[in-house]
């Protein structure tokens, strides 16, 4: 892959900046869709850890995007505008844009509640979906605490005493992100999935989480309300380790070679 160039495109009311990455030797012409996690943005999660170097590798066209509040898409400061239906929205709007049919998607953390809620409004444009770093809490309503957003809204990072705030905040100071703009994310990107809604998804779904993950929920559990569902454990890995790791590139690419 040469230089990566970043595009834009207006659509559901919002700014998207995204990346399109194509294979350099071969196509299999099946696109692959990726979705960041909350303070991360799209070279973040899948440009540092080498995942859109691996798909394209295998042979896949690689849309990243950034979420609105993120990377350099456009900024919303109520969270209203963060609810999870209009930020699967904006990634049904890249696919409409990009005239893609039928795509994979793959998302990690608040990504993967996005990608469910794709899946679960519009299945029929999507041949699988893969859940990082998100289990059972799509259902329950647990995962990031909304402390969080309070950790956005402080005046330092040294007012925090909470280990899970600081981390958060250092993380969105290191991504040189909006902060206000992160505030009314956490707030506004919490609507859970009913079991009954979960059962309804009938596409291939892989659901993968790491053993030592305490933020996602657990993985099994959830894979098991999907009709075509499956669980994968990356072992040892926290929230934050298991993003980049080999067993989760490794099982994504067994998955999207075995699903139909």
């Amino acid at each position: 892959m040469g230089e990566t160039s970043l595009f834009e495109f207006s659509g559901q009311g919002a700014r998207i900046a995204f990346v399109d990455e194509w294979p350099e030797r071969f196509d299999r012409g099946e696109p692959i869709l990726l979705i960041h996690g909350f303070a991360s943005n799209h070279a973040v999660n899948w440009f540092f850890p080498q995942w859109i170097k691996t798909l394209t590798d295998a042979g896949r066209r690689v849309i990243a995007l950034d979420n609105r509040g993120h990377g350099r898409s456009e900024k919303f400061y109520k969270p209203s505008d963060y609810a999870v239906s209009k930020m699967a929205a904006d990634a049904r709007a890249l696919l409409d844009h990009l005239d893609i049919e039928t795509a994979d998607v793959m998302g990690y953390s608040m990504g993967a509640r996005i990608a469910a809620f794709l899946a679960k409004g519009h299945p029929e444009r999507l041949r699988s979906a893969i859940l990082g770093g998100l289990g059972y809490h799509l259902i329950d309503g647990s995962g990031l605490p909304l402390g969080v957003a309070d950790a956005m809204e402080a005046a330092s990072i040294e007012d925090l005493s909470d280990p899970a705030q600081r981390a958060f905040r250092s993380f969105a100071e290191a991504t040189k992100s909006d902060l206000a703009a992160l505030a009314a994310c956490m707030r506004g990107a919490r609507q859970p999935m009913s079991e009954a809604e979960a059962g309804a998804i009938r596409i291939p779904i892989l659901v993968a989480a790491g053993t030592e993950d305490s933020i996602a929920g657990d993985a099994s559990r959830l894979a098991a309300l999907f009709p075509a569902g499956r669980a994968l454990d990356i072992p040892g890995r926290d929230h934050n380790s298991a993003v980049g790791d080999k067993v989760f590139k490794a099982g994504v690419l067994e998955f999207l070679d075995q699903r139909p």
